[in-house]
């Protein structure tokens, strides 16, 4: 068996990879090809699909252990697991191919103009705000929840409870928010 030390790099390193790889082809140092698959224009609307599913999935998973249904806890928690996953896949397919779209950005060009910035000057706050606890949360929250699952899987309930006091409300919070960043920059997609 593998000890809990090696669990603990091995997380740290997975958790690092993936944010790198996310900053990587974020800031597009990595060039994208011309020719960008048609799915992928379906790709913002599915990450906030699965993250809703996930937020709703950790939502009925607390209320089952609130009932001491571990069954039911142990189903949830993997099945929000598995949305997550498949997220976090989507979501770097979709920031290798997709331009970058800028929050009130109207004309699609790439560039926030004057009069653009000062129709949004007001909600690009609520916006970026938002958005920046998202990304950051986000971060945090990705080893954290790697940790609870091997506590949990393994029945380490005492240091299990312990990581879910932090990774929970925080993984609730990413999945909670990612759907609202949709909200906020669906109008300015442009395509």
């Amino acid at each position: 068996m593998i000890s809990e030390k090696s669990i603990k790099f091995i997380v740290a390193l997975l958790s690092t990879i993936v944010l790198a790889v996310v900053l990587i082809l974020n800031r597009k140092i990595i060039e994208p090809p011309l020719h960008i698959p048609s799915f992928v224009y379906y790709l913002p609307a599915l990450n906030a699909i699965l993250n809703s599913m996930s937020f709703l999935l950790l939502l009925f998973s607390l209320f089952s252990i609130k009932r001491k249904n571990i069954h039911w806890h142990k189903k949830l928690n993997l099945w929000a697991f598995f949305l997550s996953a498949l997220f976090l896949i989507s979501y770097v397919i979709a920031h290798y191919f997709l331009p970058e779209t800028l929050y009130g950005d109207a004309n699609h060009n790439g560039i926030l103009e004057a009069q653009e910035l000062e129709r949004v000057r007001v909600s690009r706050k609520m916006y970026l705000f938002i958005l920046l606890t998202h990304i950051i949360l986000a971060a945090v929250t990705f080893p954290l929840v790697l940790m609870a699952f091997y506590f949990g899987l393994n029945k380490k309930i005492d240091k299990h409870r312990k990581i879910v006091r932090w990774a929970y409300p925080l993984w609730l919070y990413v999945c909670f928010t990612g759907p609202i960043v949709y909200v906020f920059l669906r109008p300015y997609y442009g395509f």
